[in-house]
């Protein structure tokens, strides 16, 4: 993507872009490796690339702060794996995902040097993305539903001493 004057190409801002950006990222982190893997084989298996870094799992220090603005304290580790590829474009993508699962940290990688490149941005919108999201947005209405369906309303209980 070629910024000028934090604008690119089409006229986007450089923080747009990265908006974009994040937002797929939240999306595929939420994903099963085999659903990304099944997207990126309908947007070409042709698609040249290489990894100028192996895959590498590692830990990371997650860090809290009580009420959120408290003092931070480290809360613990959790396993992190890491990938980076390069497009023959030279456009490069990173994944790191929770866990230790590097198919999934190399298929992350890719979509995000594909979602870089304007010959495959919508490609990887339409059949990598959008699925994914409908799969997450309907897992969130079902569990809204069961959570919904145990509701109690205890403004309609009636208290014994209200009767005379």
């Amino acid at each position: 993507m070629a910024v000028a004057n934090n604008k690119n190409v089409d006229g986007e801002t450089a923080e747009a872009a990265c908006v974009e950006r994040r937002a797929a990222m939240a999306v595929l982190a939420q994903a099963e490796a085999d659903d990304i893997e099944r997207g990126l084989r309908l947007v070409g298996d042709g698609v040249e690339f290489t990894e100028p870094r192996p895959v590498e799992t590692g830990l990371i220090m997650l860090r809290g702060r009580i009420g959120g603005d408290g003092a931070p304290f480290n809360a613990g580790e959790a396993t992190v794996t890491r990938a980076a590829v390069q497009l023959a474009s030279g456009i490069i993508g990173f994944g790191y995902v929770l866990g230790r699962d590097h198919r999934k940290a190399r298929a992350v990688a890719l979509c995000d040097a594909l979602l870089q490149a304007d010959d495959y941005r919508l490609s990887v919108e339409q059949h990598v993305l959008a699925p994914l999201r409908l799969a997450q947005q309907q897992r969130r209405v079902f569990a809204r539903a069961q959570t919904a369906a145990t509701r109690v309303d205890f403004f309609t209980l009636v208290r014994g001493e209200d009767e005379r």
